[in-house]
């Protein structure tokens, strides 16, 4: 009895479960403490939802609000990419470390402490604008304080030319508040997947999961929607009379207030580490659980759905190099390791710079462009990769069927990417940089020329980018350029006369701003948003079979550490580069650099529409032409695999075949063996009892011969 009670105090394991049957239990206790951890486990899904929510909402919001940073720091796309790229760079410092103490320590503490930093990262993302004062776009129209009369737009000496402070090196602290974000976010993830793991029933900790991984779908809806909602609003709301700016949403100097969205985010990421500080370590198992709670495995998330064990110990194993060695001698999965951090290129430069790319190529607001692609662009990845997974359990995919199917989709949604490069638009007419001030349809991108023979009365800068639309249609880089002598109204409803470059006959008005009258564009941006959502899709589904494809074509043993260096590969050599040298690349195709107040490039204010097209579309297409070359030997060695496999199972079917008929045949033989003895006694006997000393018949002698053989 002593025995039988040890027994059952005693989990699998040989520690005590919390509540054991014992003299001292009940069924009572044990219902009651499933609902208490039910409950527990029920506060701490919706503690982990809301801080996937708050997390992925920051970083898509991030990628919303590229071109505001741009404009507002005077920065090039390059160093964008290198802000946007050091999330990664904080999540990776800190991998190591969470996944060495993560299981020793309070895991709802640790990722209240990582929503914590994220919170403080966002905040400090958003601080430089209150240390730099307000923001003043350049413009080559200078207006005198307490003064009622219009400024000179065509100023007759350099002393209207007024230098300004330089913010250059505010942007910094974005880097640095995105570095911090990147290493708070490092433990909400794996550890909260550990946790649900380890303290929820086998049946509920899948639906828990894909709850939680839902949630981060929803969230960069909200992200964008919040990009798109603050960038309508001016960067300086509230704090500077509107009606004296003369610039608007489409103008490509327009910073909206980029920081309000940041101050937002914060807030909610700060709200998300609340619950967990008062959530407990573990929760109490009961004795009717199949699972045991492990002392200290746990389970690091490396990738967004990449699982890699740690020992019991929290020490790395001793075969971790021979290991890894075994894992990367694998062709096939070398391959795909390749085919996935090239396609992950191609997939992350794409996504981050396509807002941009709408607003460049299309003359589409900032607010716009981010409104298109939370409701239009991410619905549609969400959906293709849910149909993805279900195709794959419909038609009951093979190893070799899954690879082919999301080869397809991929080479499907490749070949309708072409037409993008058919959905072109032209140029902005701007004079002196793509066409002559006489506005003939000839470019000028390798000899552009501010300055003519219109404009030659006025002192004017050709750094300046304070554009102003004709009465012709064309778009001038300043008043002072266009020969403008005079002005009326203030704001946006300023209005230029007797400028001497706009018209023929030299006497036109211009007003403020990019002339936006592109009838092509406009008719072309609904086919190729329809044709992004198409591709989007088609791409999309074949995100979940070809996942499943890795981790089918690895051995078991080898199943973990194949995700997690999957996903330190792939945020390494495509998370951190990608945005960088799509920046670099897109820099390339400027034509007109906005002016640092303190000397030298800020942001581009225009850019060759046809380069910039075949630069942004020509590098995501080559990458991923260059995947699908390095596919070609992997799908070689799969089928190798396969059809090894299946020489495999049939050689051992027929090797089990060959022994259970040999088996079979040894109980025959022994079955006819025991069956011979009485068969020839009652075969013989009449023979020796034959009384009337007759000889055996024929059907004695036959009979005879039978028993023999």
């Amino acid at each position: 009895m002593a025995v039988g009670a040890e027994q059952g105090r005693l989990g699998e394991n040989g520690r005590s479960n919390a509540p054991s049957r014992d003299a001292g239990s009940s069924p009572c206790s044990s219902l009651k403490v499933g609902h208490e951890t039910l409950q527990m486990m029920k506060m701490f899904l919706g503690a982990l939802s809301f801080a996937y929510f708050s997390k992925s909402l920051s970083g898509s919001y991030m990628k919303s609000t590229i071109t505001q940073l741009e404009r507002r720091f005077d920065i090039p796309s390059y160093l964008i990419g290198v802000i946007d790229g050091s999330f990664e760079v904080g999540n990776l410092l800190v991998i190591a470390f969470v996944s060495y103490f993560g299981a020793k320590l309070h895991r709802p503490k640790i990722i209240a402490i990582g929503c914590l930093l994220m919170s403080i990262g966002t905040f400090i993302i958003a601080l430089p604008h209150f240390i730099i004062g307000r923001y003043e776009f350049e413009t080559s129209v200078r207006w005198e304080i307490n003064s009622t009369d219009s400024p000179a737009p065509c100023p007759k000496n350099s002393a209207a030319i007024v230098a300004q402070e330089s913010n250059m090196s505010m942007w910094i602290y974005v880097l640095l508040g995105n570095v911090l974000r990147g290493i708070g976010e490092t433990p909400v993830q794996p550890l909260g997947i550990s946790y649900i793991d380890d303290f929820a029933s086998q049946e509920n900790a899948a639906l828990y999961v894909g709850c939680v991984q839902t949630i981060s779908v929803v969230g960069p809806v909200f992200g964008y929607l919040l990009g798109s909602m603050c960038a309508k609003i001016y960067v300086d709301i509230g704090f500077v009379n509107m009606e004296t700016i003369s610039i608007g949403p489409s103008d490509s100097r327009w910073v909206g207030a980029w920081w309000l969205g940041y101050l937002i985010a914060g807030v909610l990421t700060l709200l998300s580490a609340v619950p967990f500080w008062f959530l407990p370590r573990s929760l109490p198992v009961g004795v009717n659980e199949d699972k045991v709670v492990p002392p200290l495995p746990i389970i690091i998330l490396l990738g967004r759905w990449s699982l890699q064990c740690v020992s019991n110990s929290g020490v790395p194993s001793t075969d971790f190099i021979p290991t890894l060695r075994i894992l990367l001698g694998n062709p096939i999965y070398l391959i795909y390791l390749c085919v996935t951090i090239i396609q992950l290129n191609s997939l992350i430069g794409m996504v981050t710079y396509k807002p941009k790319y709408i607003e460049q190529h299309f003359g589409q607001s900032a607010s716009k462009a981010n409104f298109l692609m939370g409701v239009v662009n991410i619905p549609a990845v969400a959906l293709g990769m849910f149909s993805g997974g279900l195709c794959m359990k419909k038609l009951k995919l093979s190893l070799m069927g899954a690879a082919k199917f999301a080869f397809s989709t991929s080479l499907i949604g490749y070949f309708l990417s072409l037409f993008f490069f058919a959905m072109s638009c032209e140029n902005a007419k701007v004079a002196g940089v793509t066409v002559p001030y006489d506005g003939m349809d000839v470019l000028l991108f390798d000899k552009p020329s501010a300055f003519t023979a219109c404009n030659s009365d006025c002192v004017c800068s050709a750094n300046d980018w304070d554009p102003v639309c004709g009465e012709d249609g064309i778009t001038y880089v300043s008043p002072c350029l266009a020969g403008c002598t005079r002005s009326d109204g203030s704001g946006s409803n300023t209005v230029f006369a007797q400028c001497s470059c706009v018209g023929s006959a030299g006497n036109l008005t211009a007003r403020t701003g990019q002339c936006l009258d592109r009838e092509d564009c406009d008719r072309m941006f609904p086919y190729f948003l329809a044709l992004s959502v198409i591709t989007s899709f088609i791409i999309s589904l074949g995100g979940t079979p070809g996942y499943m494809l890795l981790i089918r074509c690895i051995e078991p043993q080898l199943k973990s550490l194949a995700l997690g260096f999957h996903a330190l590969a792939t945020r390494t050599l495509a998370g951190i580069p990608a945005p960088i040298y799509f920046g670099a690349i897109i820099d390339t195709t400027c034509l007109k650099w906005g002016q640092k107040r303190c000397g030298g490039i800020g942001a581009c204010r225009i850019y060759n529409t046809a380069a910039y097209r075949t630069a942004y579309l020509g590098l995501t297409l080559s990458l991923r032409s260059a995947s699908f070359l390095v596919c070609i030997p992997g799908f070689l060695l799969l089928r190798q695999q396969v059809r090894r496999e299946q020489r495999n199972a049939v050689r051992g079917a027929l090797a089990n075949g060959g022994a259970e008929m040999e088996a079979l045949g040894k109980d025959e033989t022994a079955d006819r063996e025991a069956a011979v003895v009485p068969e020839t006694k009652s075969v013989r006997e009449p023979v020796v009892r034959d009384t009337e000393g007759s000889q055996p018949t024929a059907e004695h002698h036959s009979r005879d011969r039978e028993t023999r053989l």
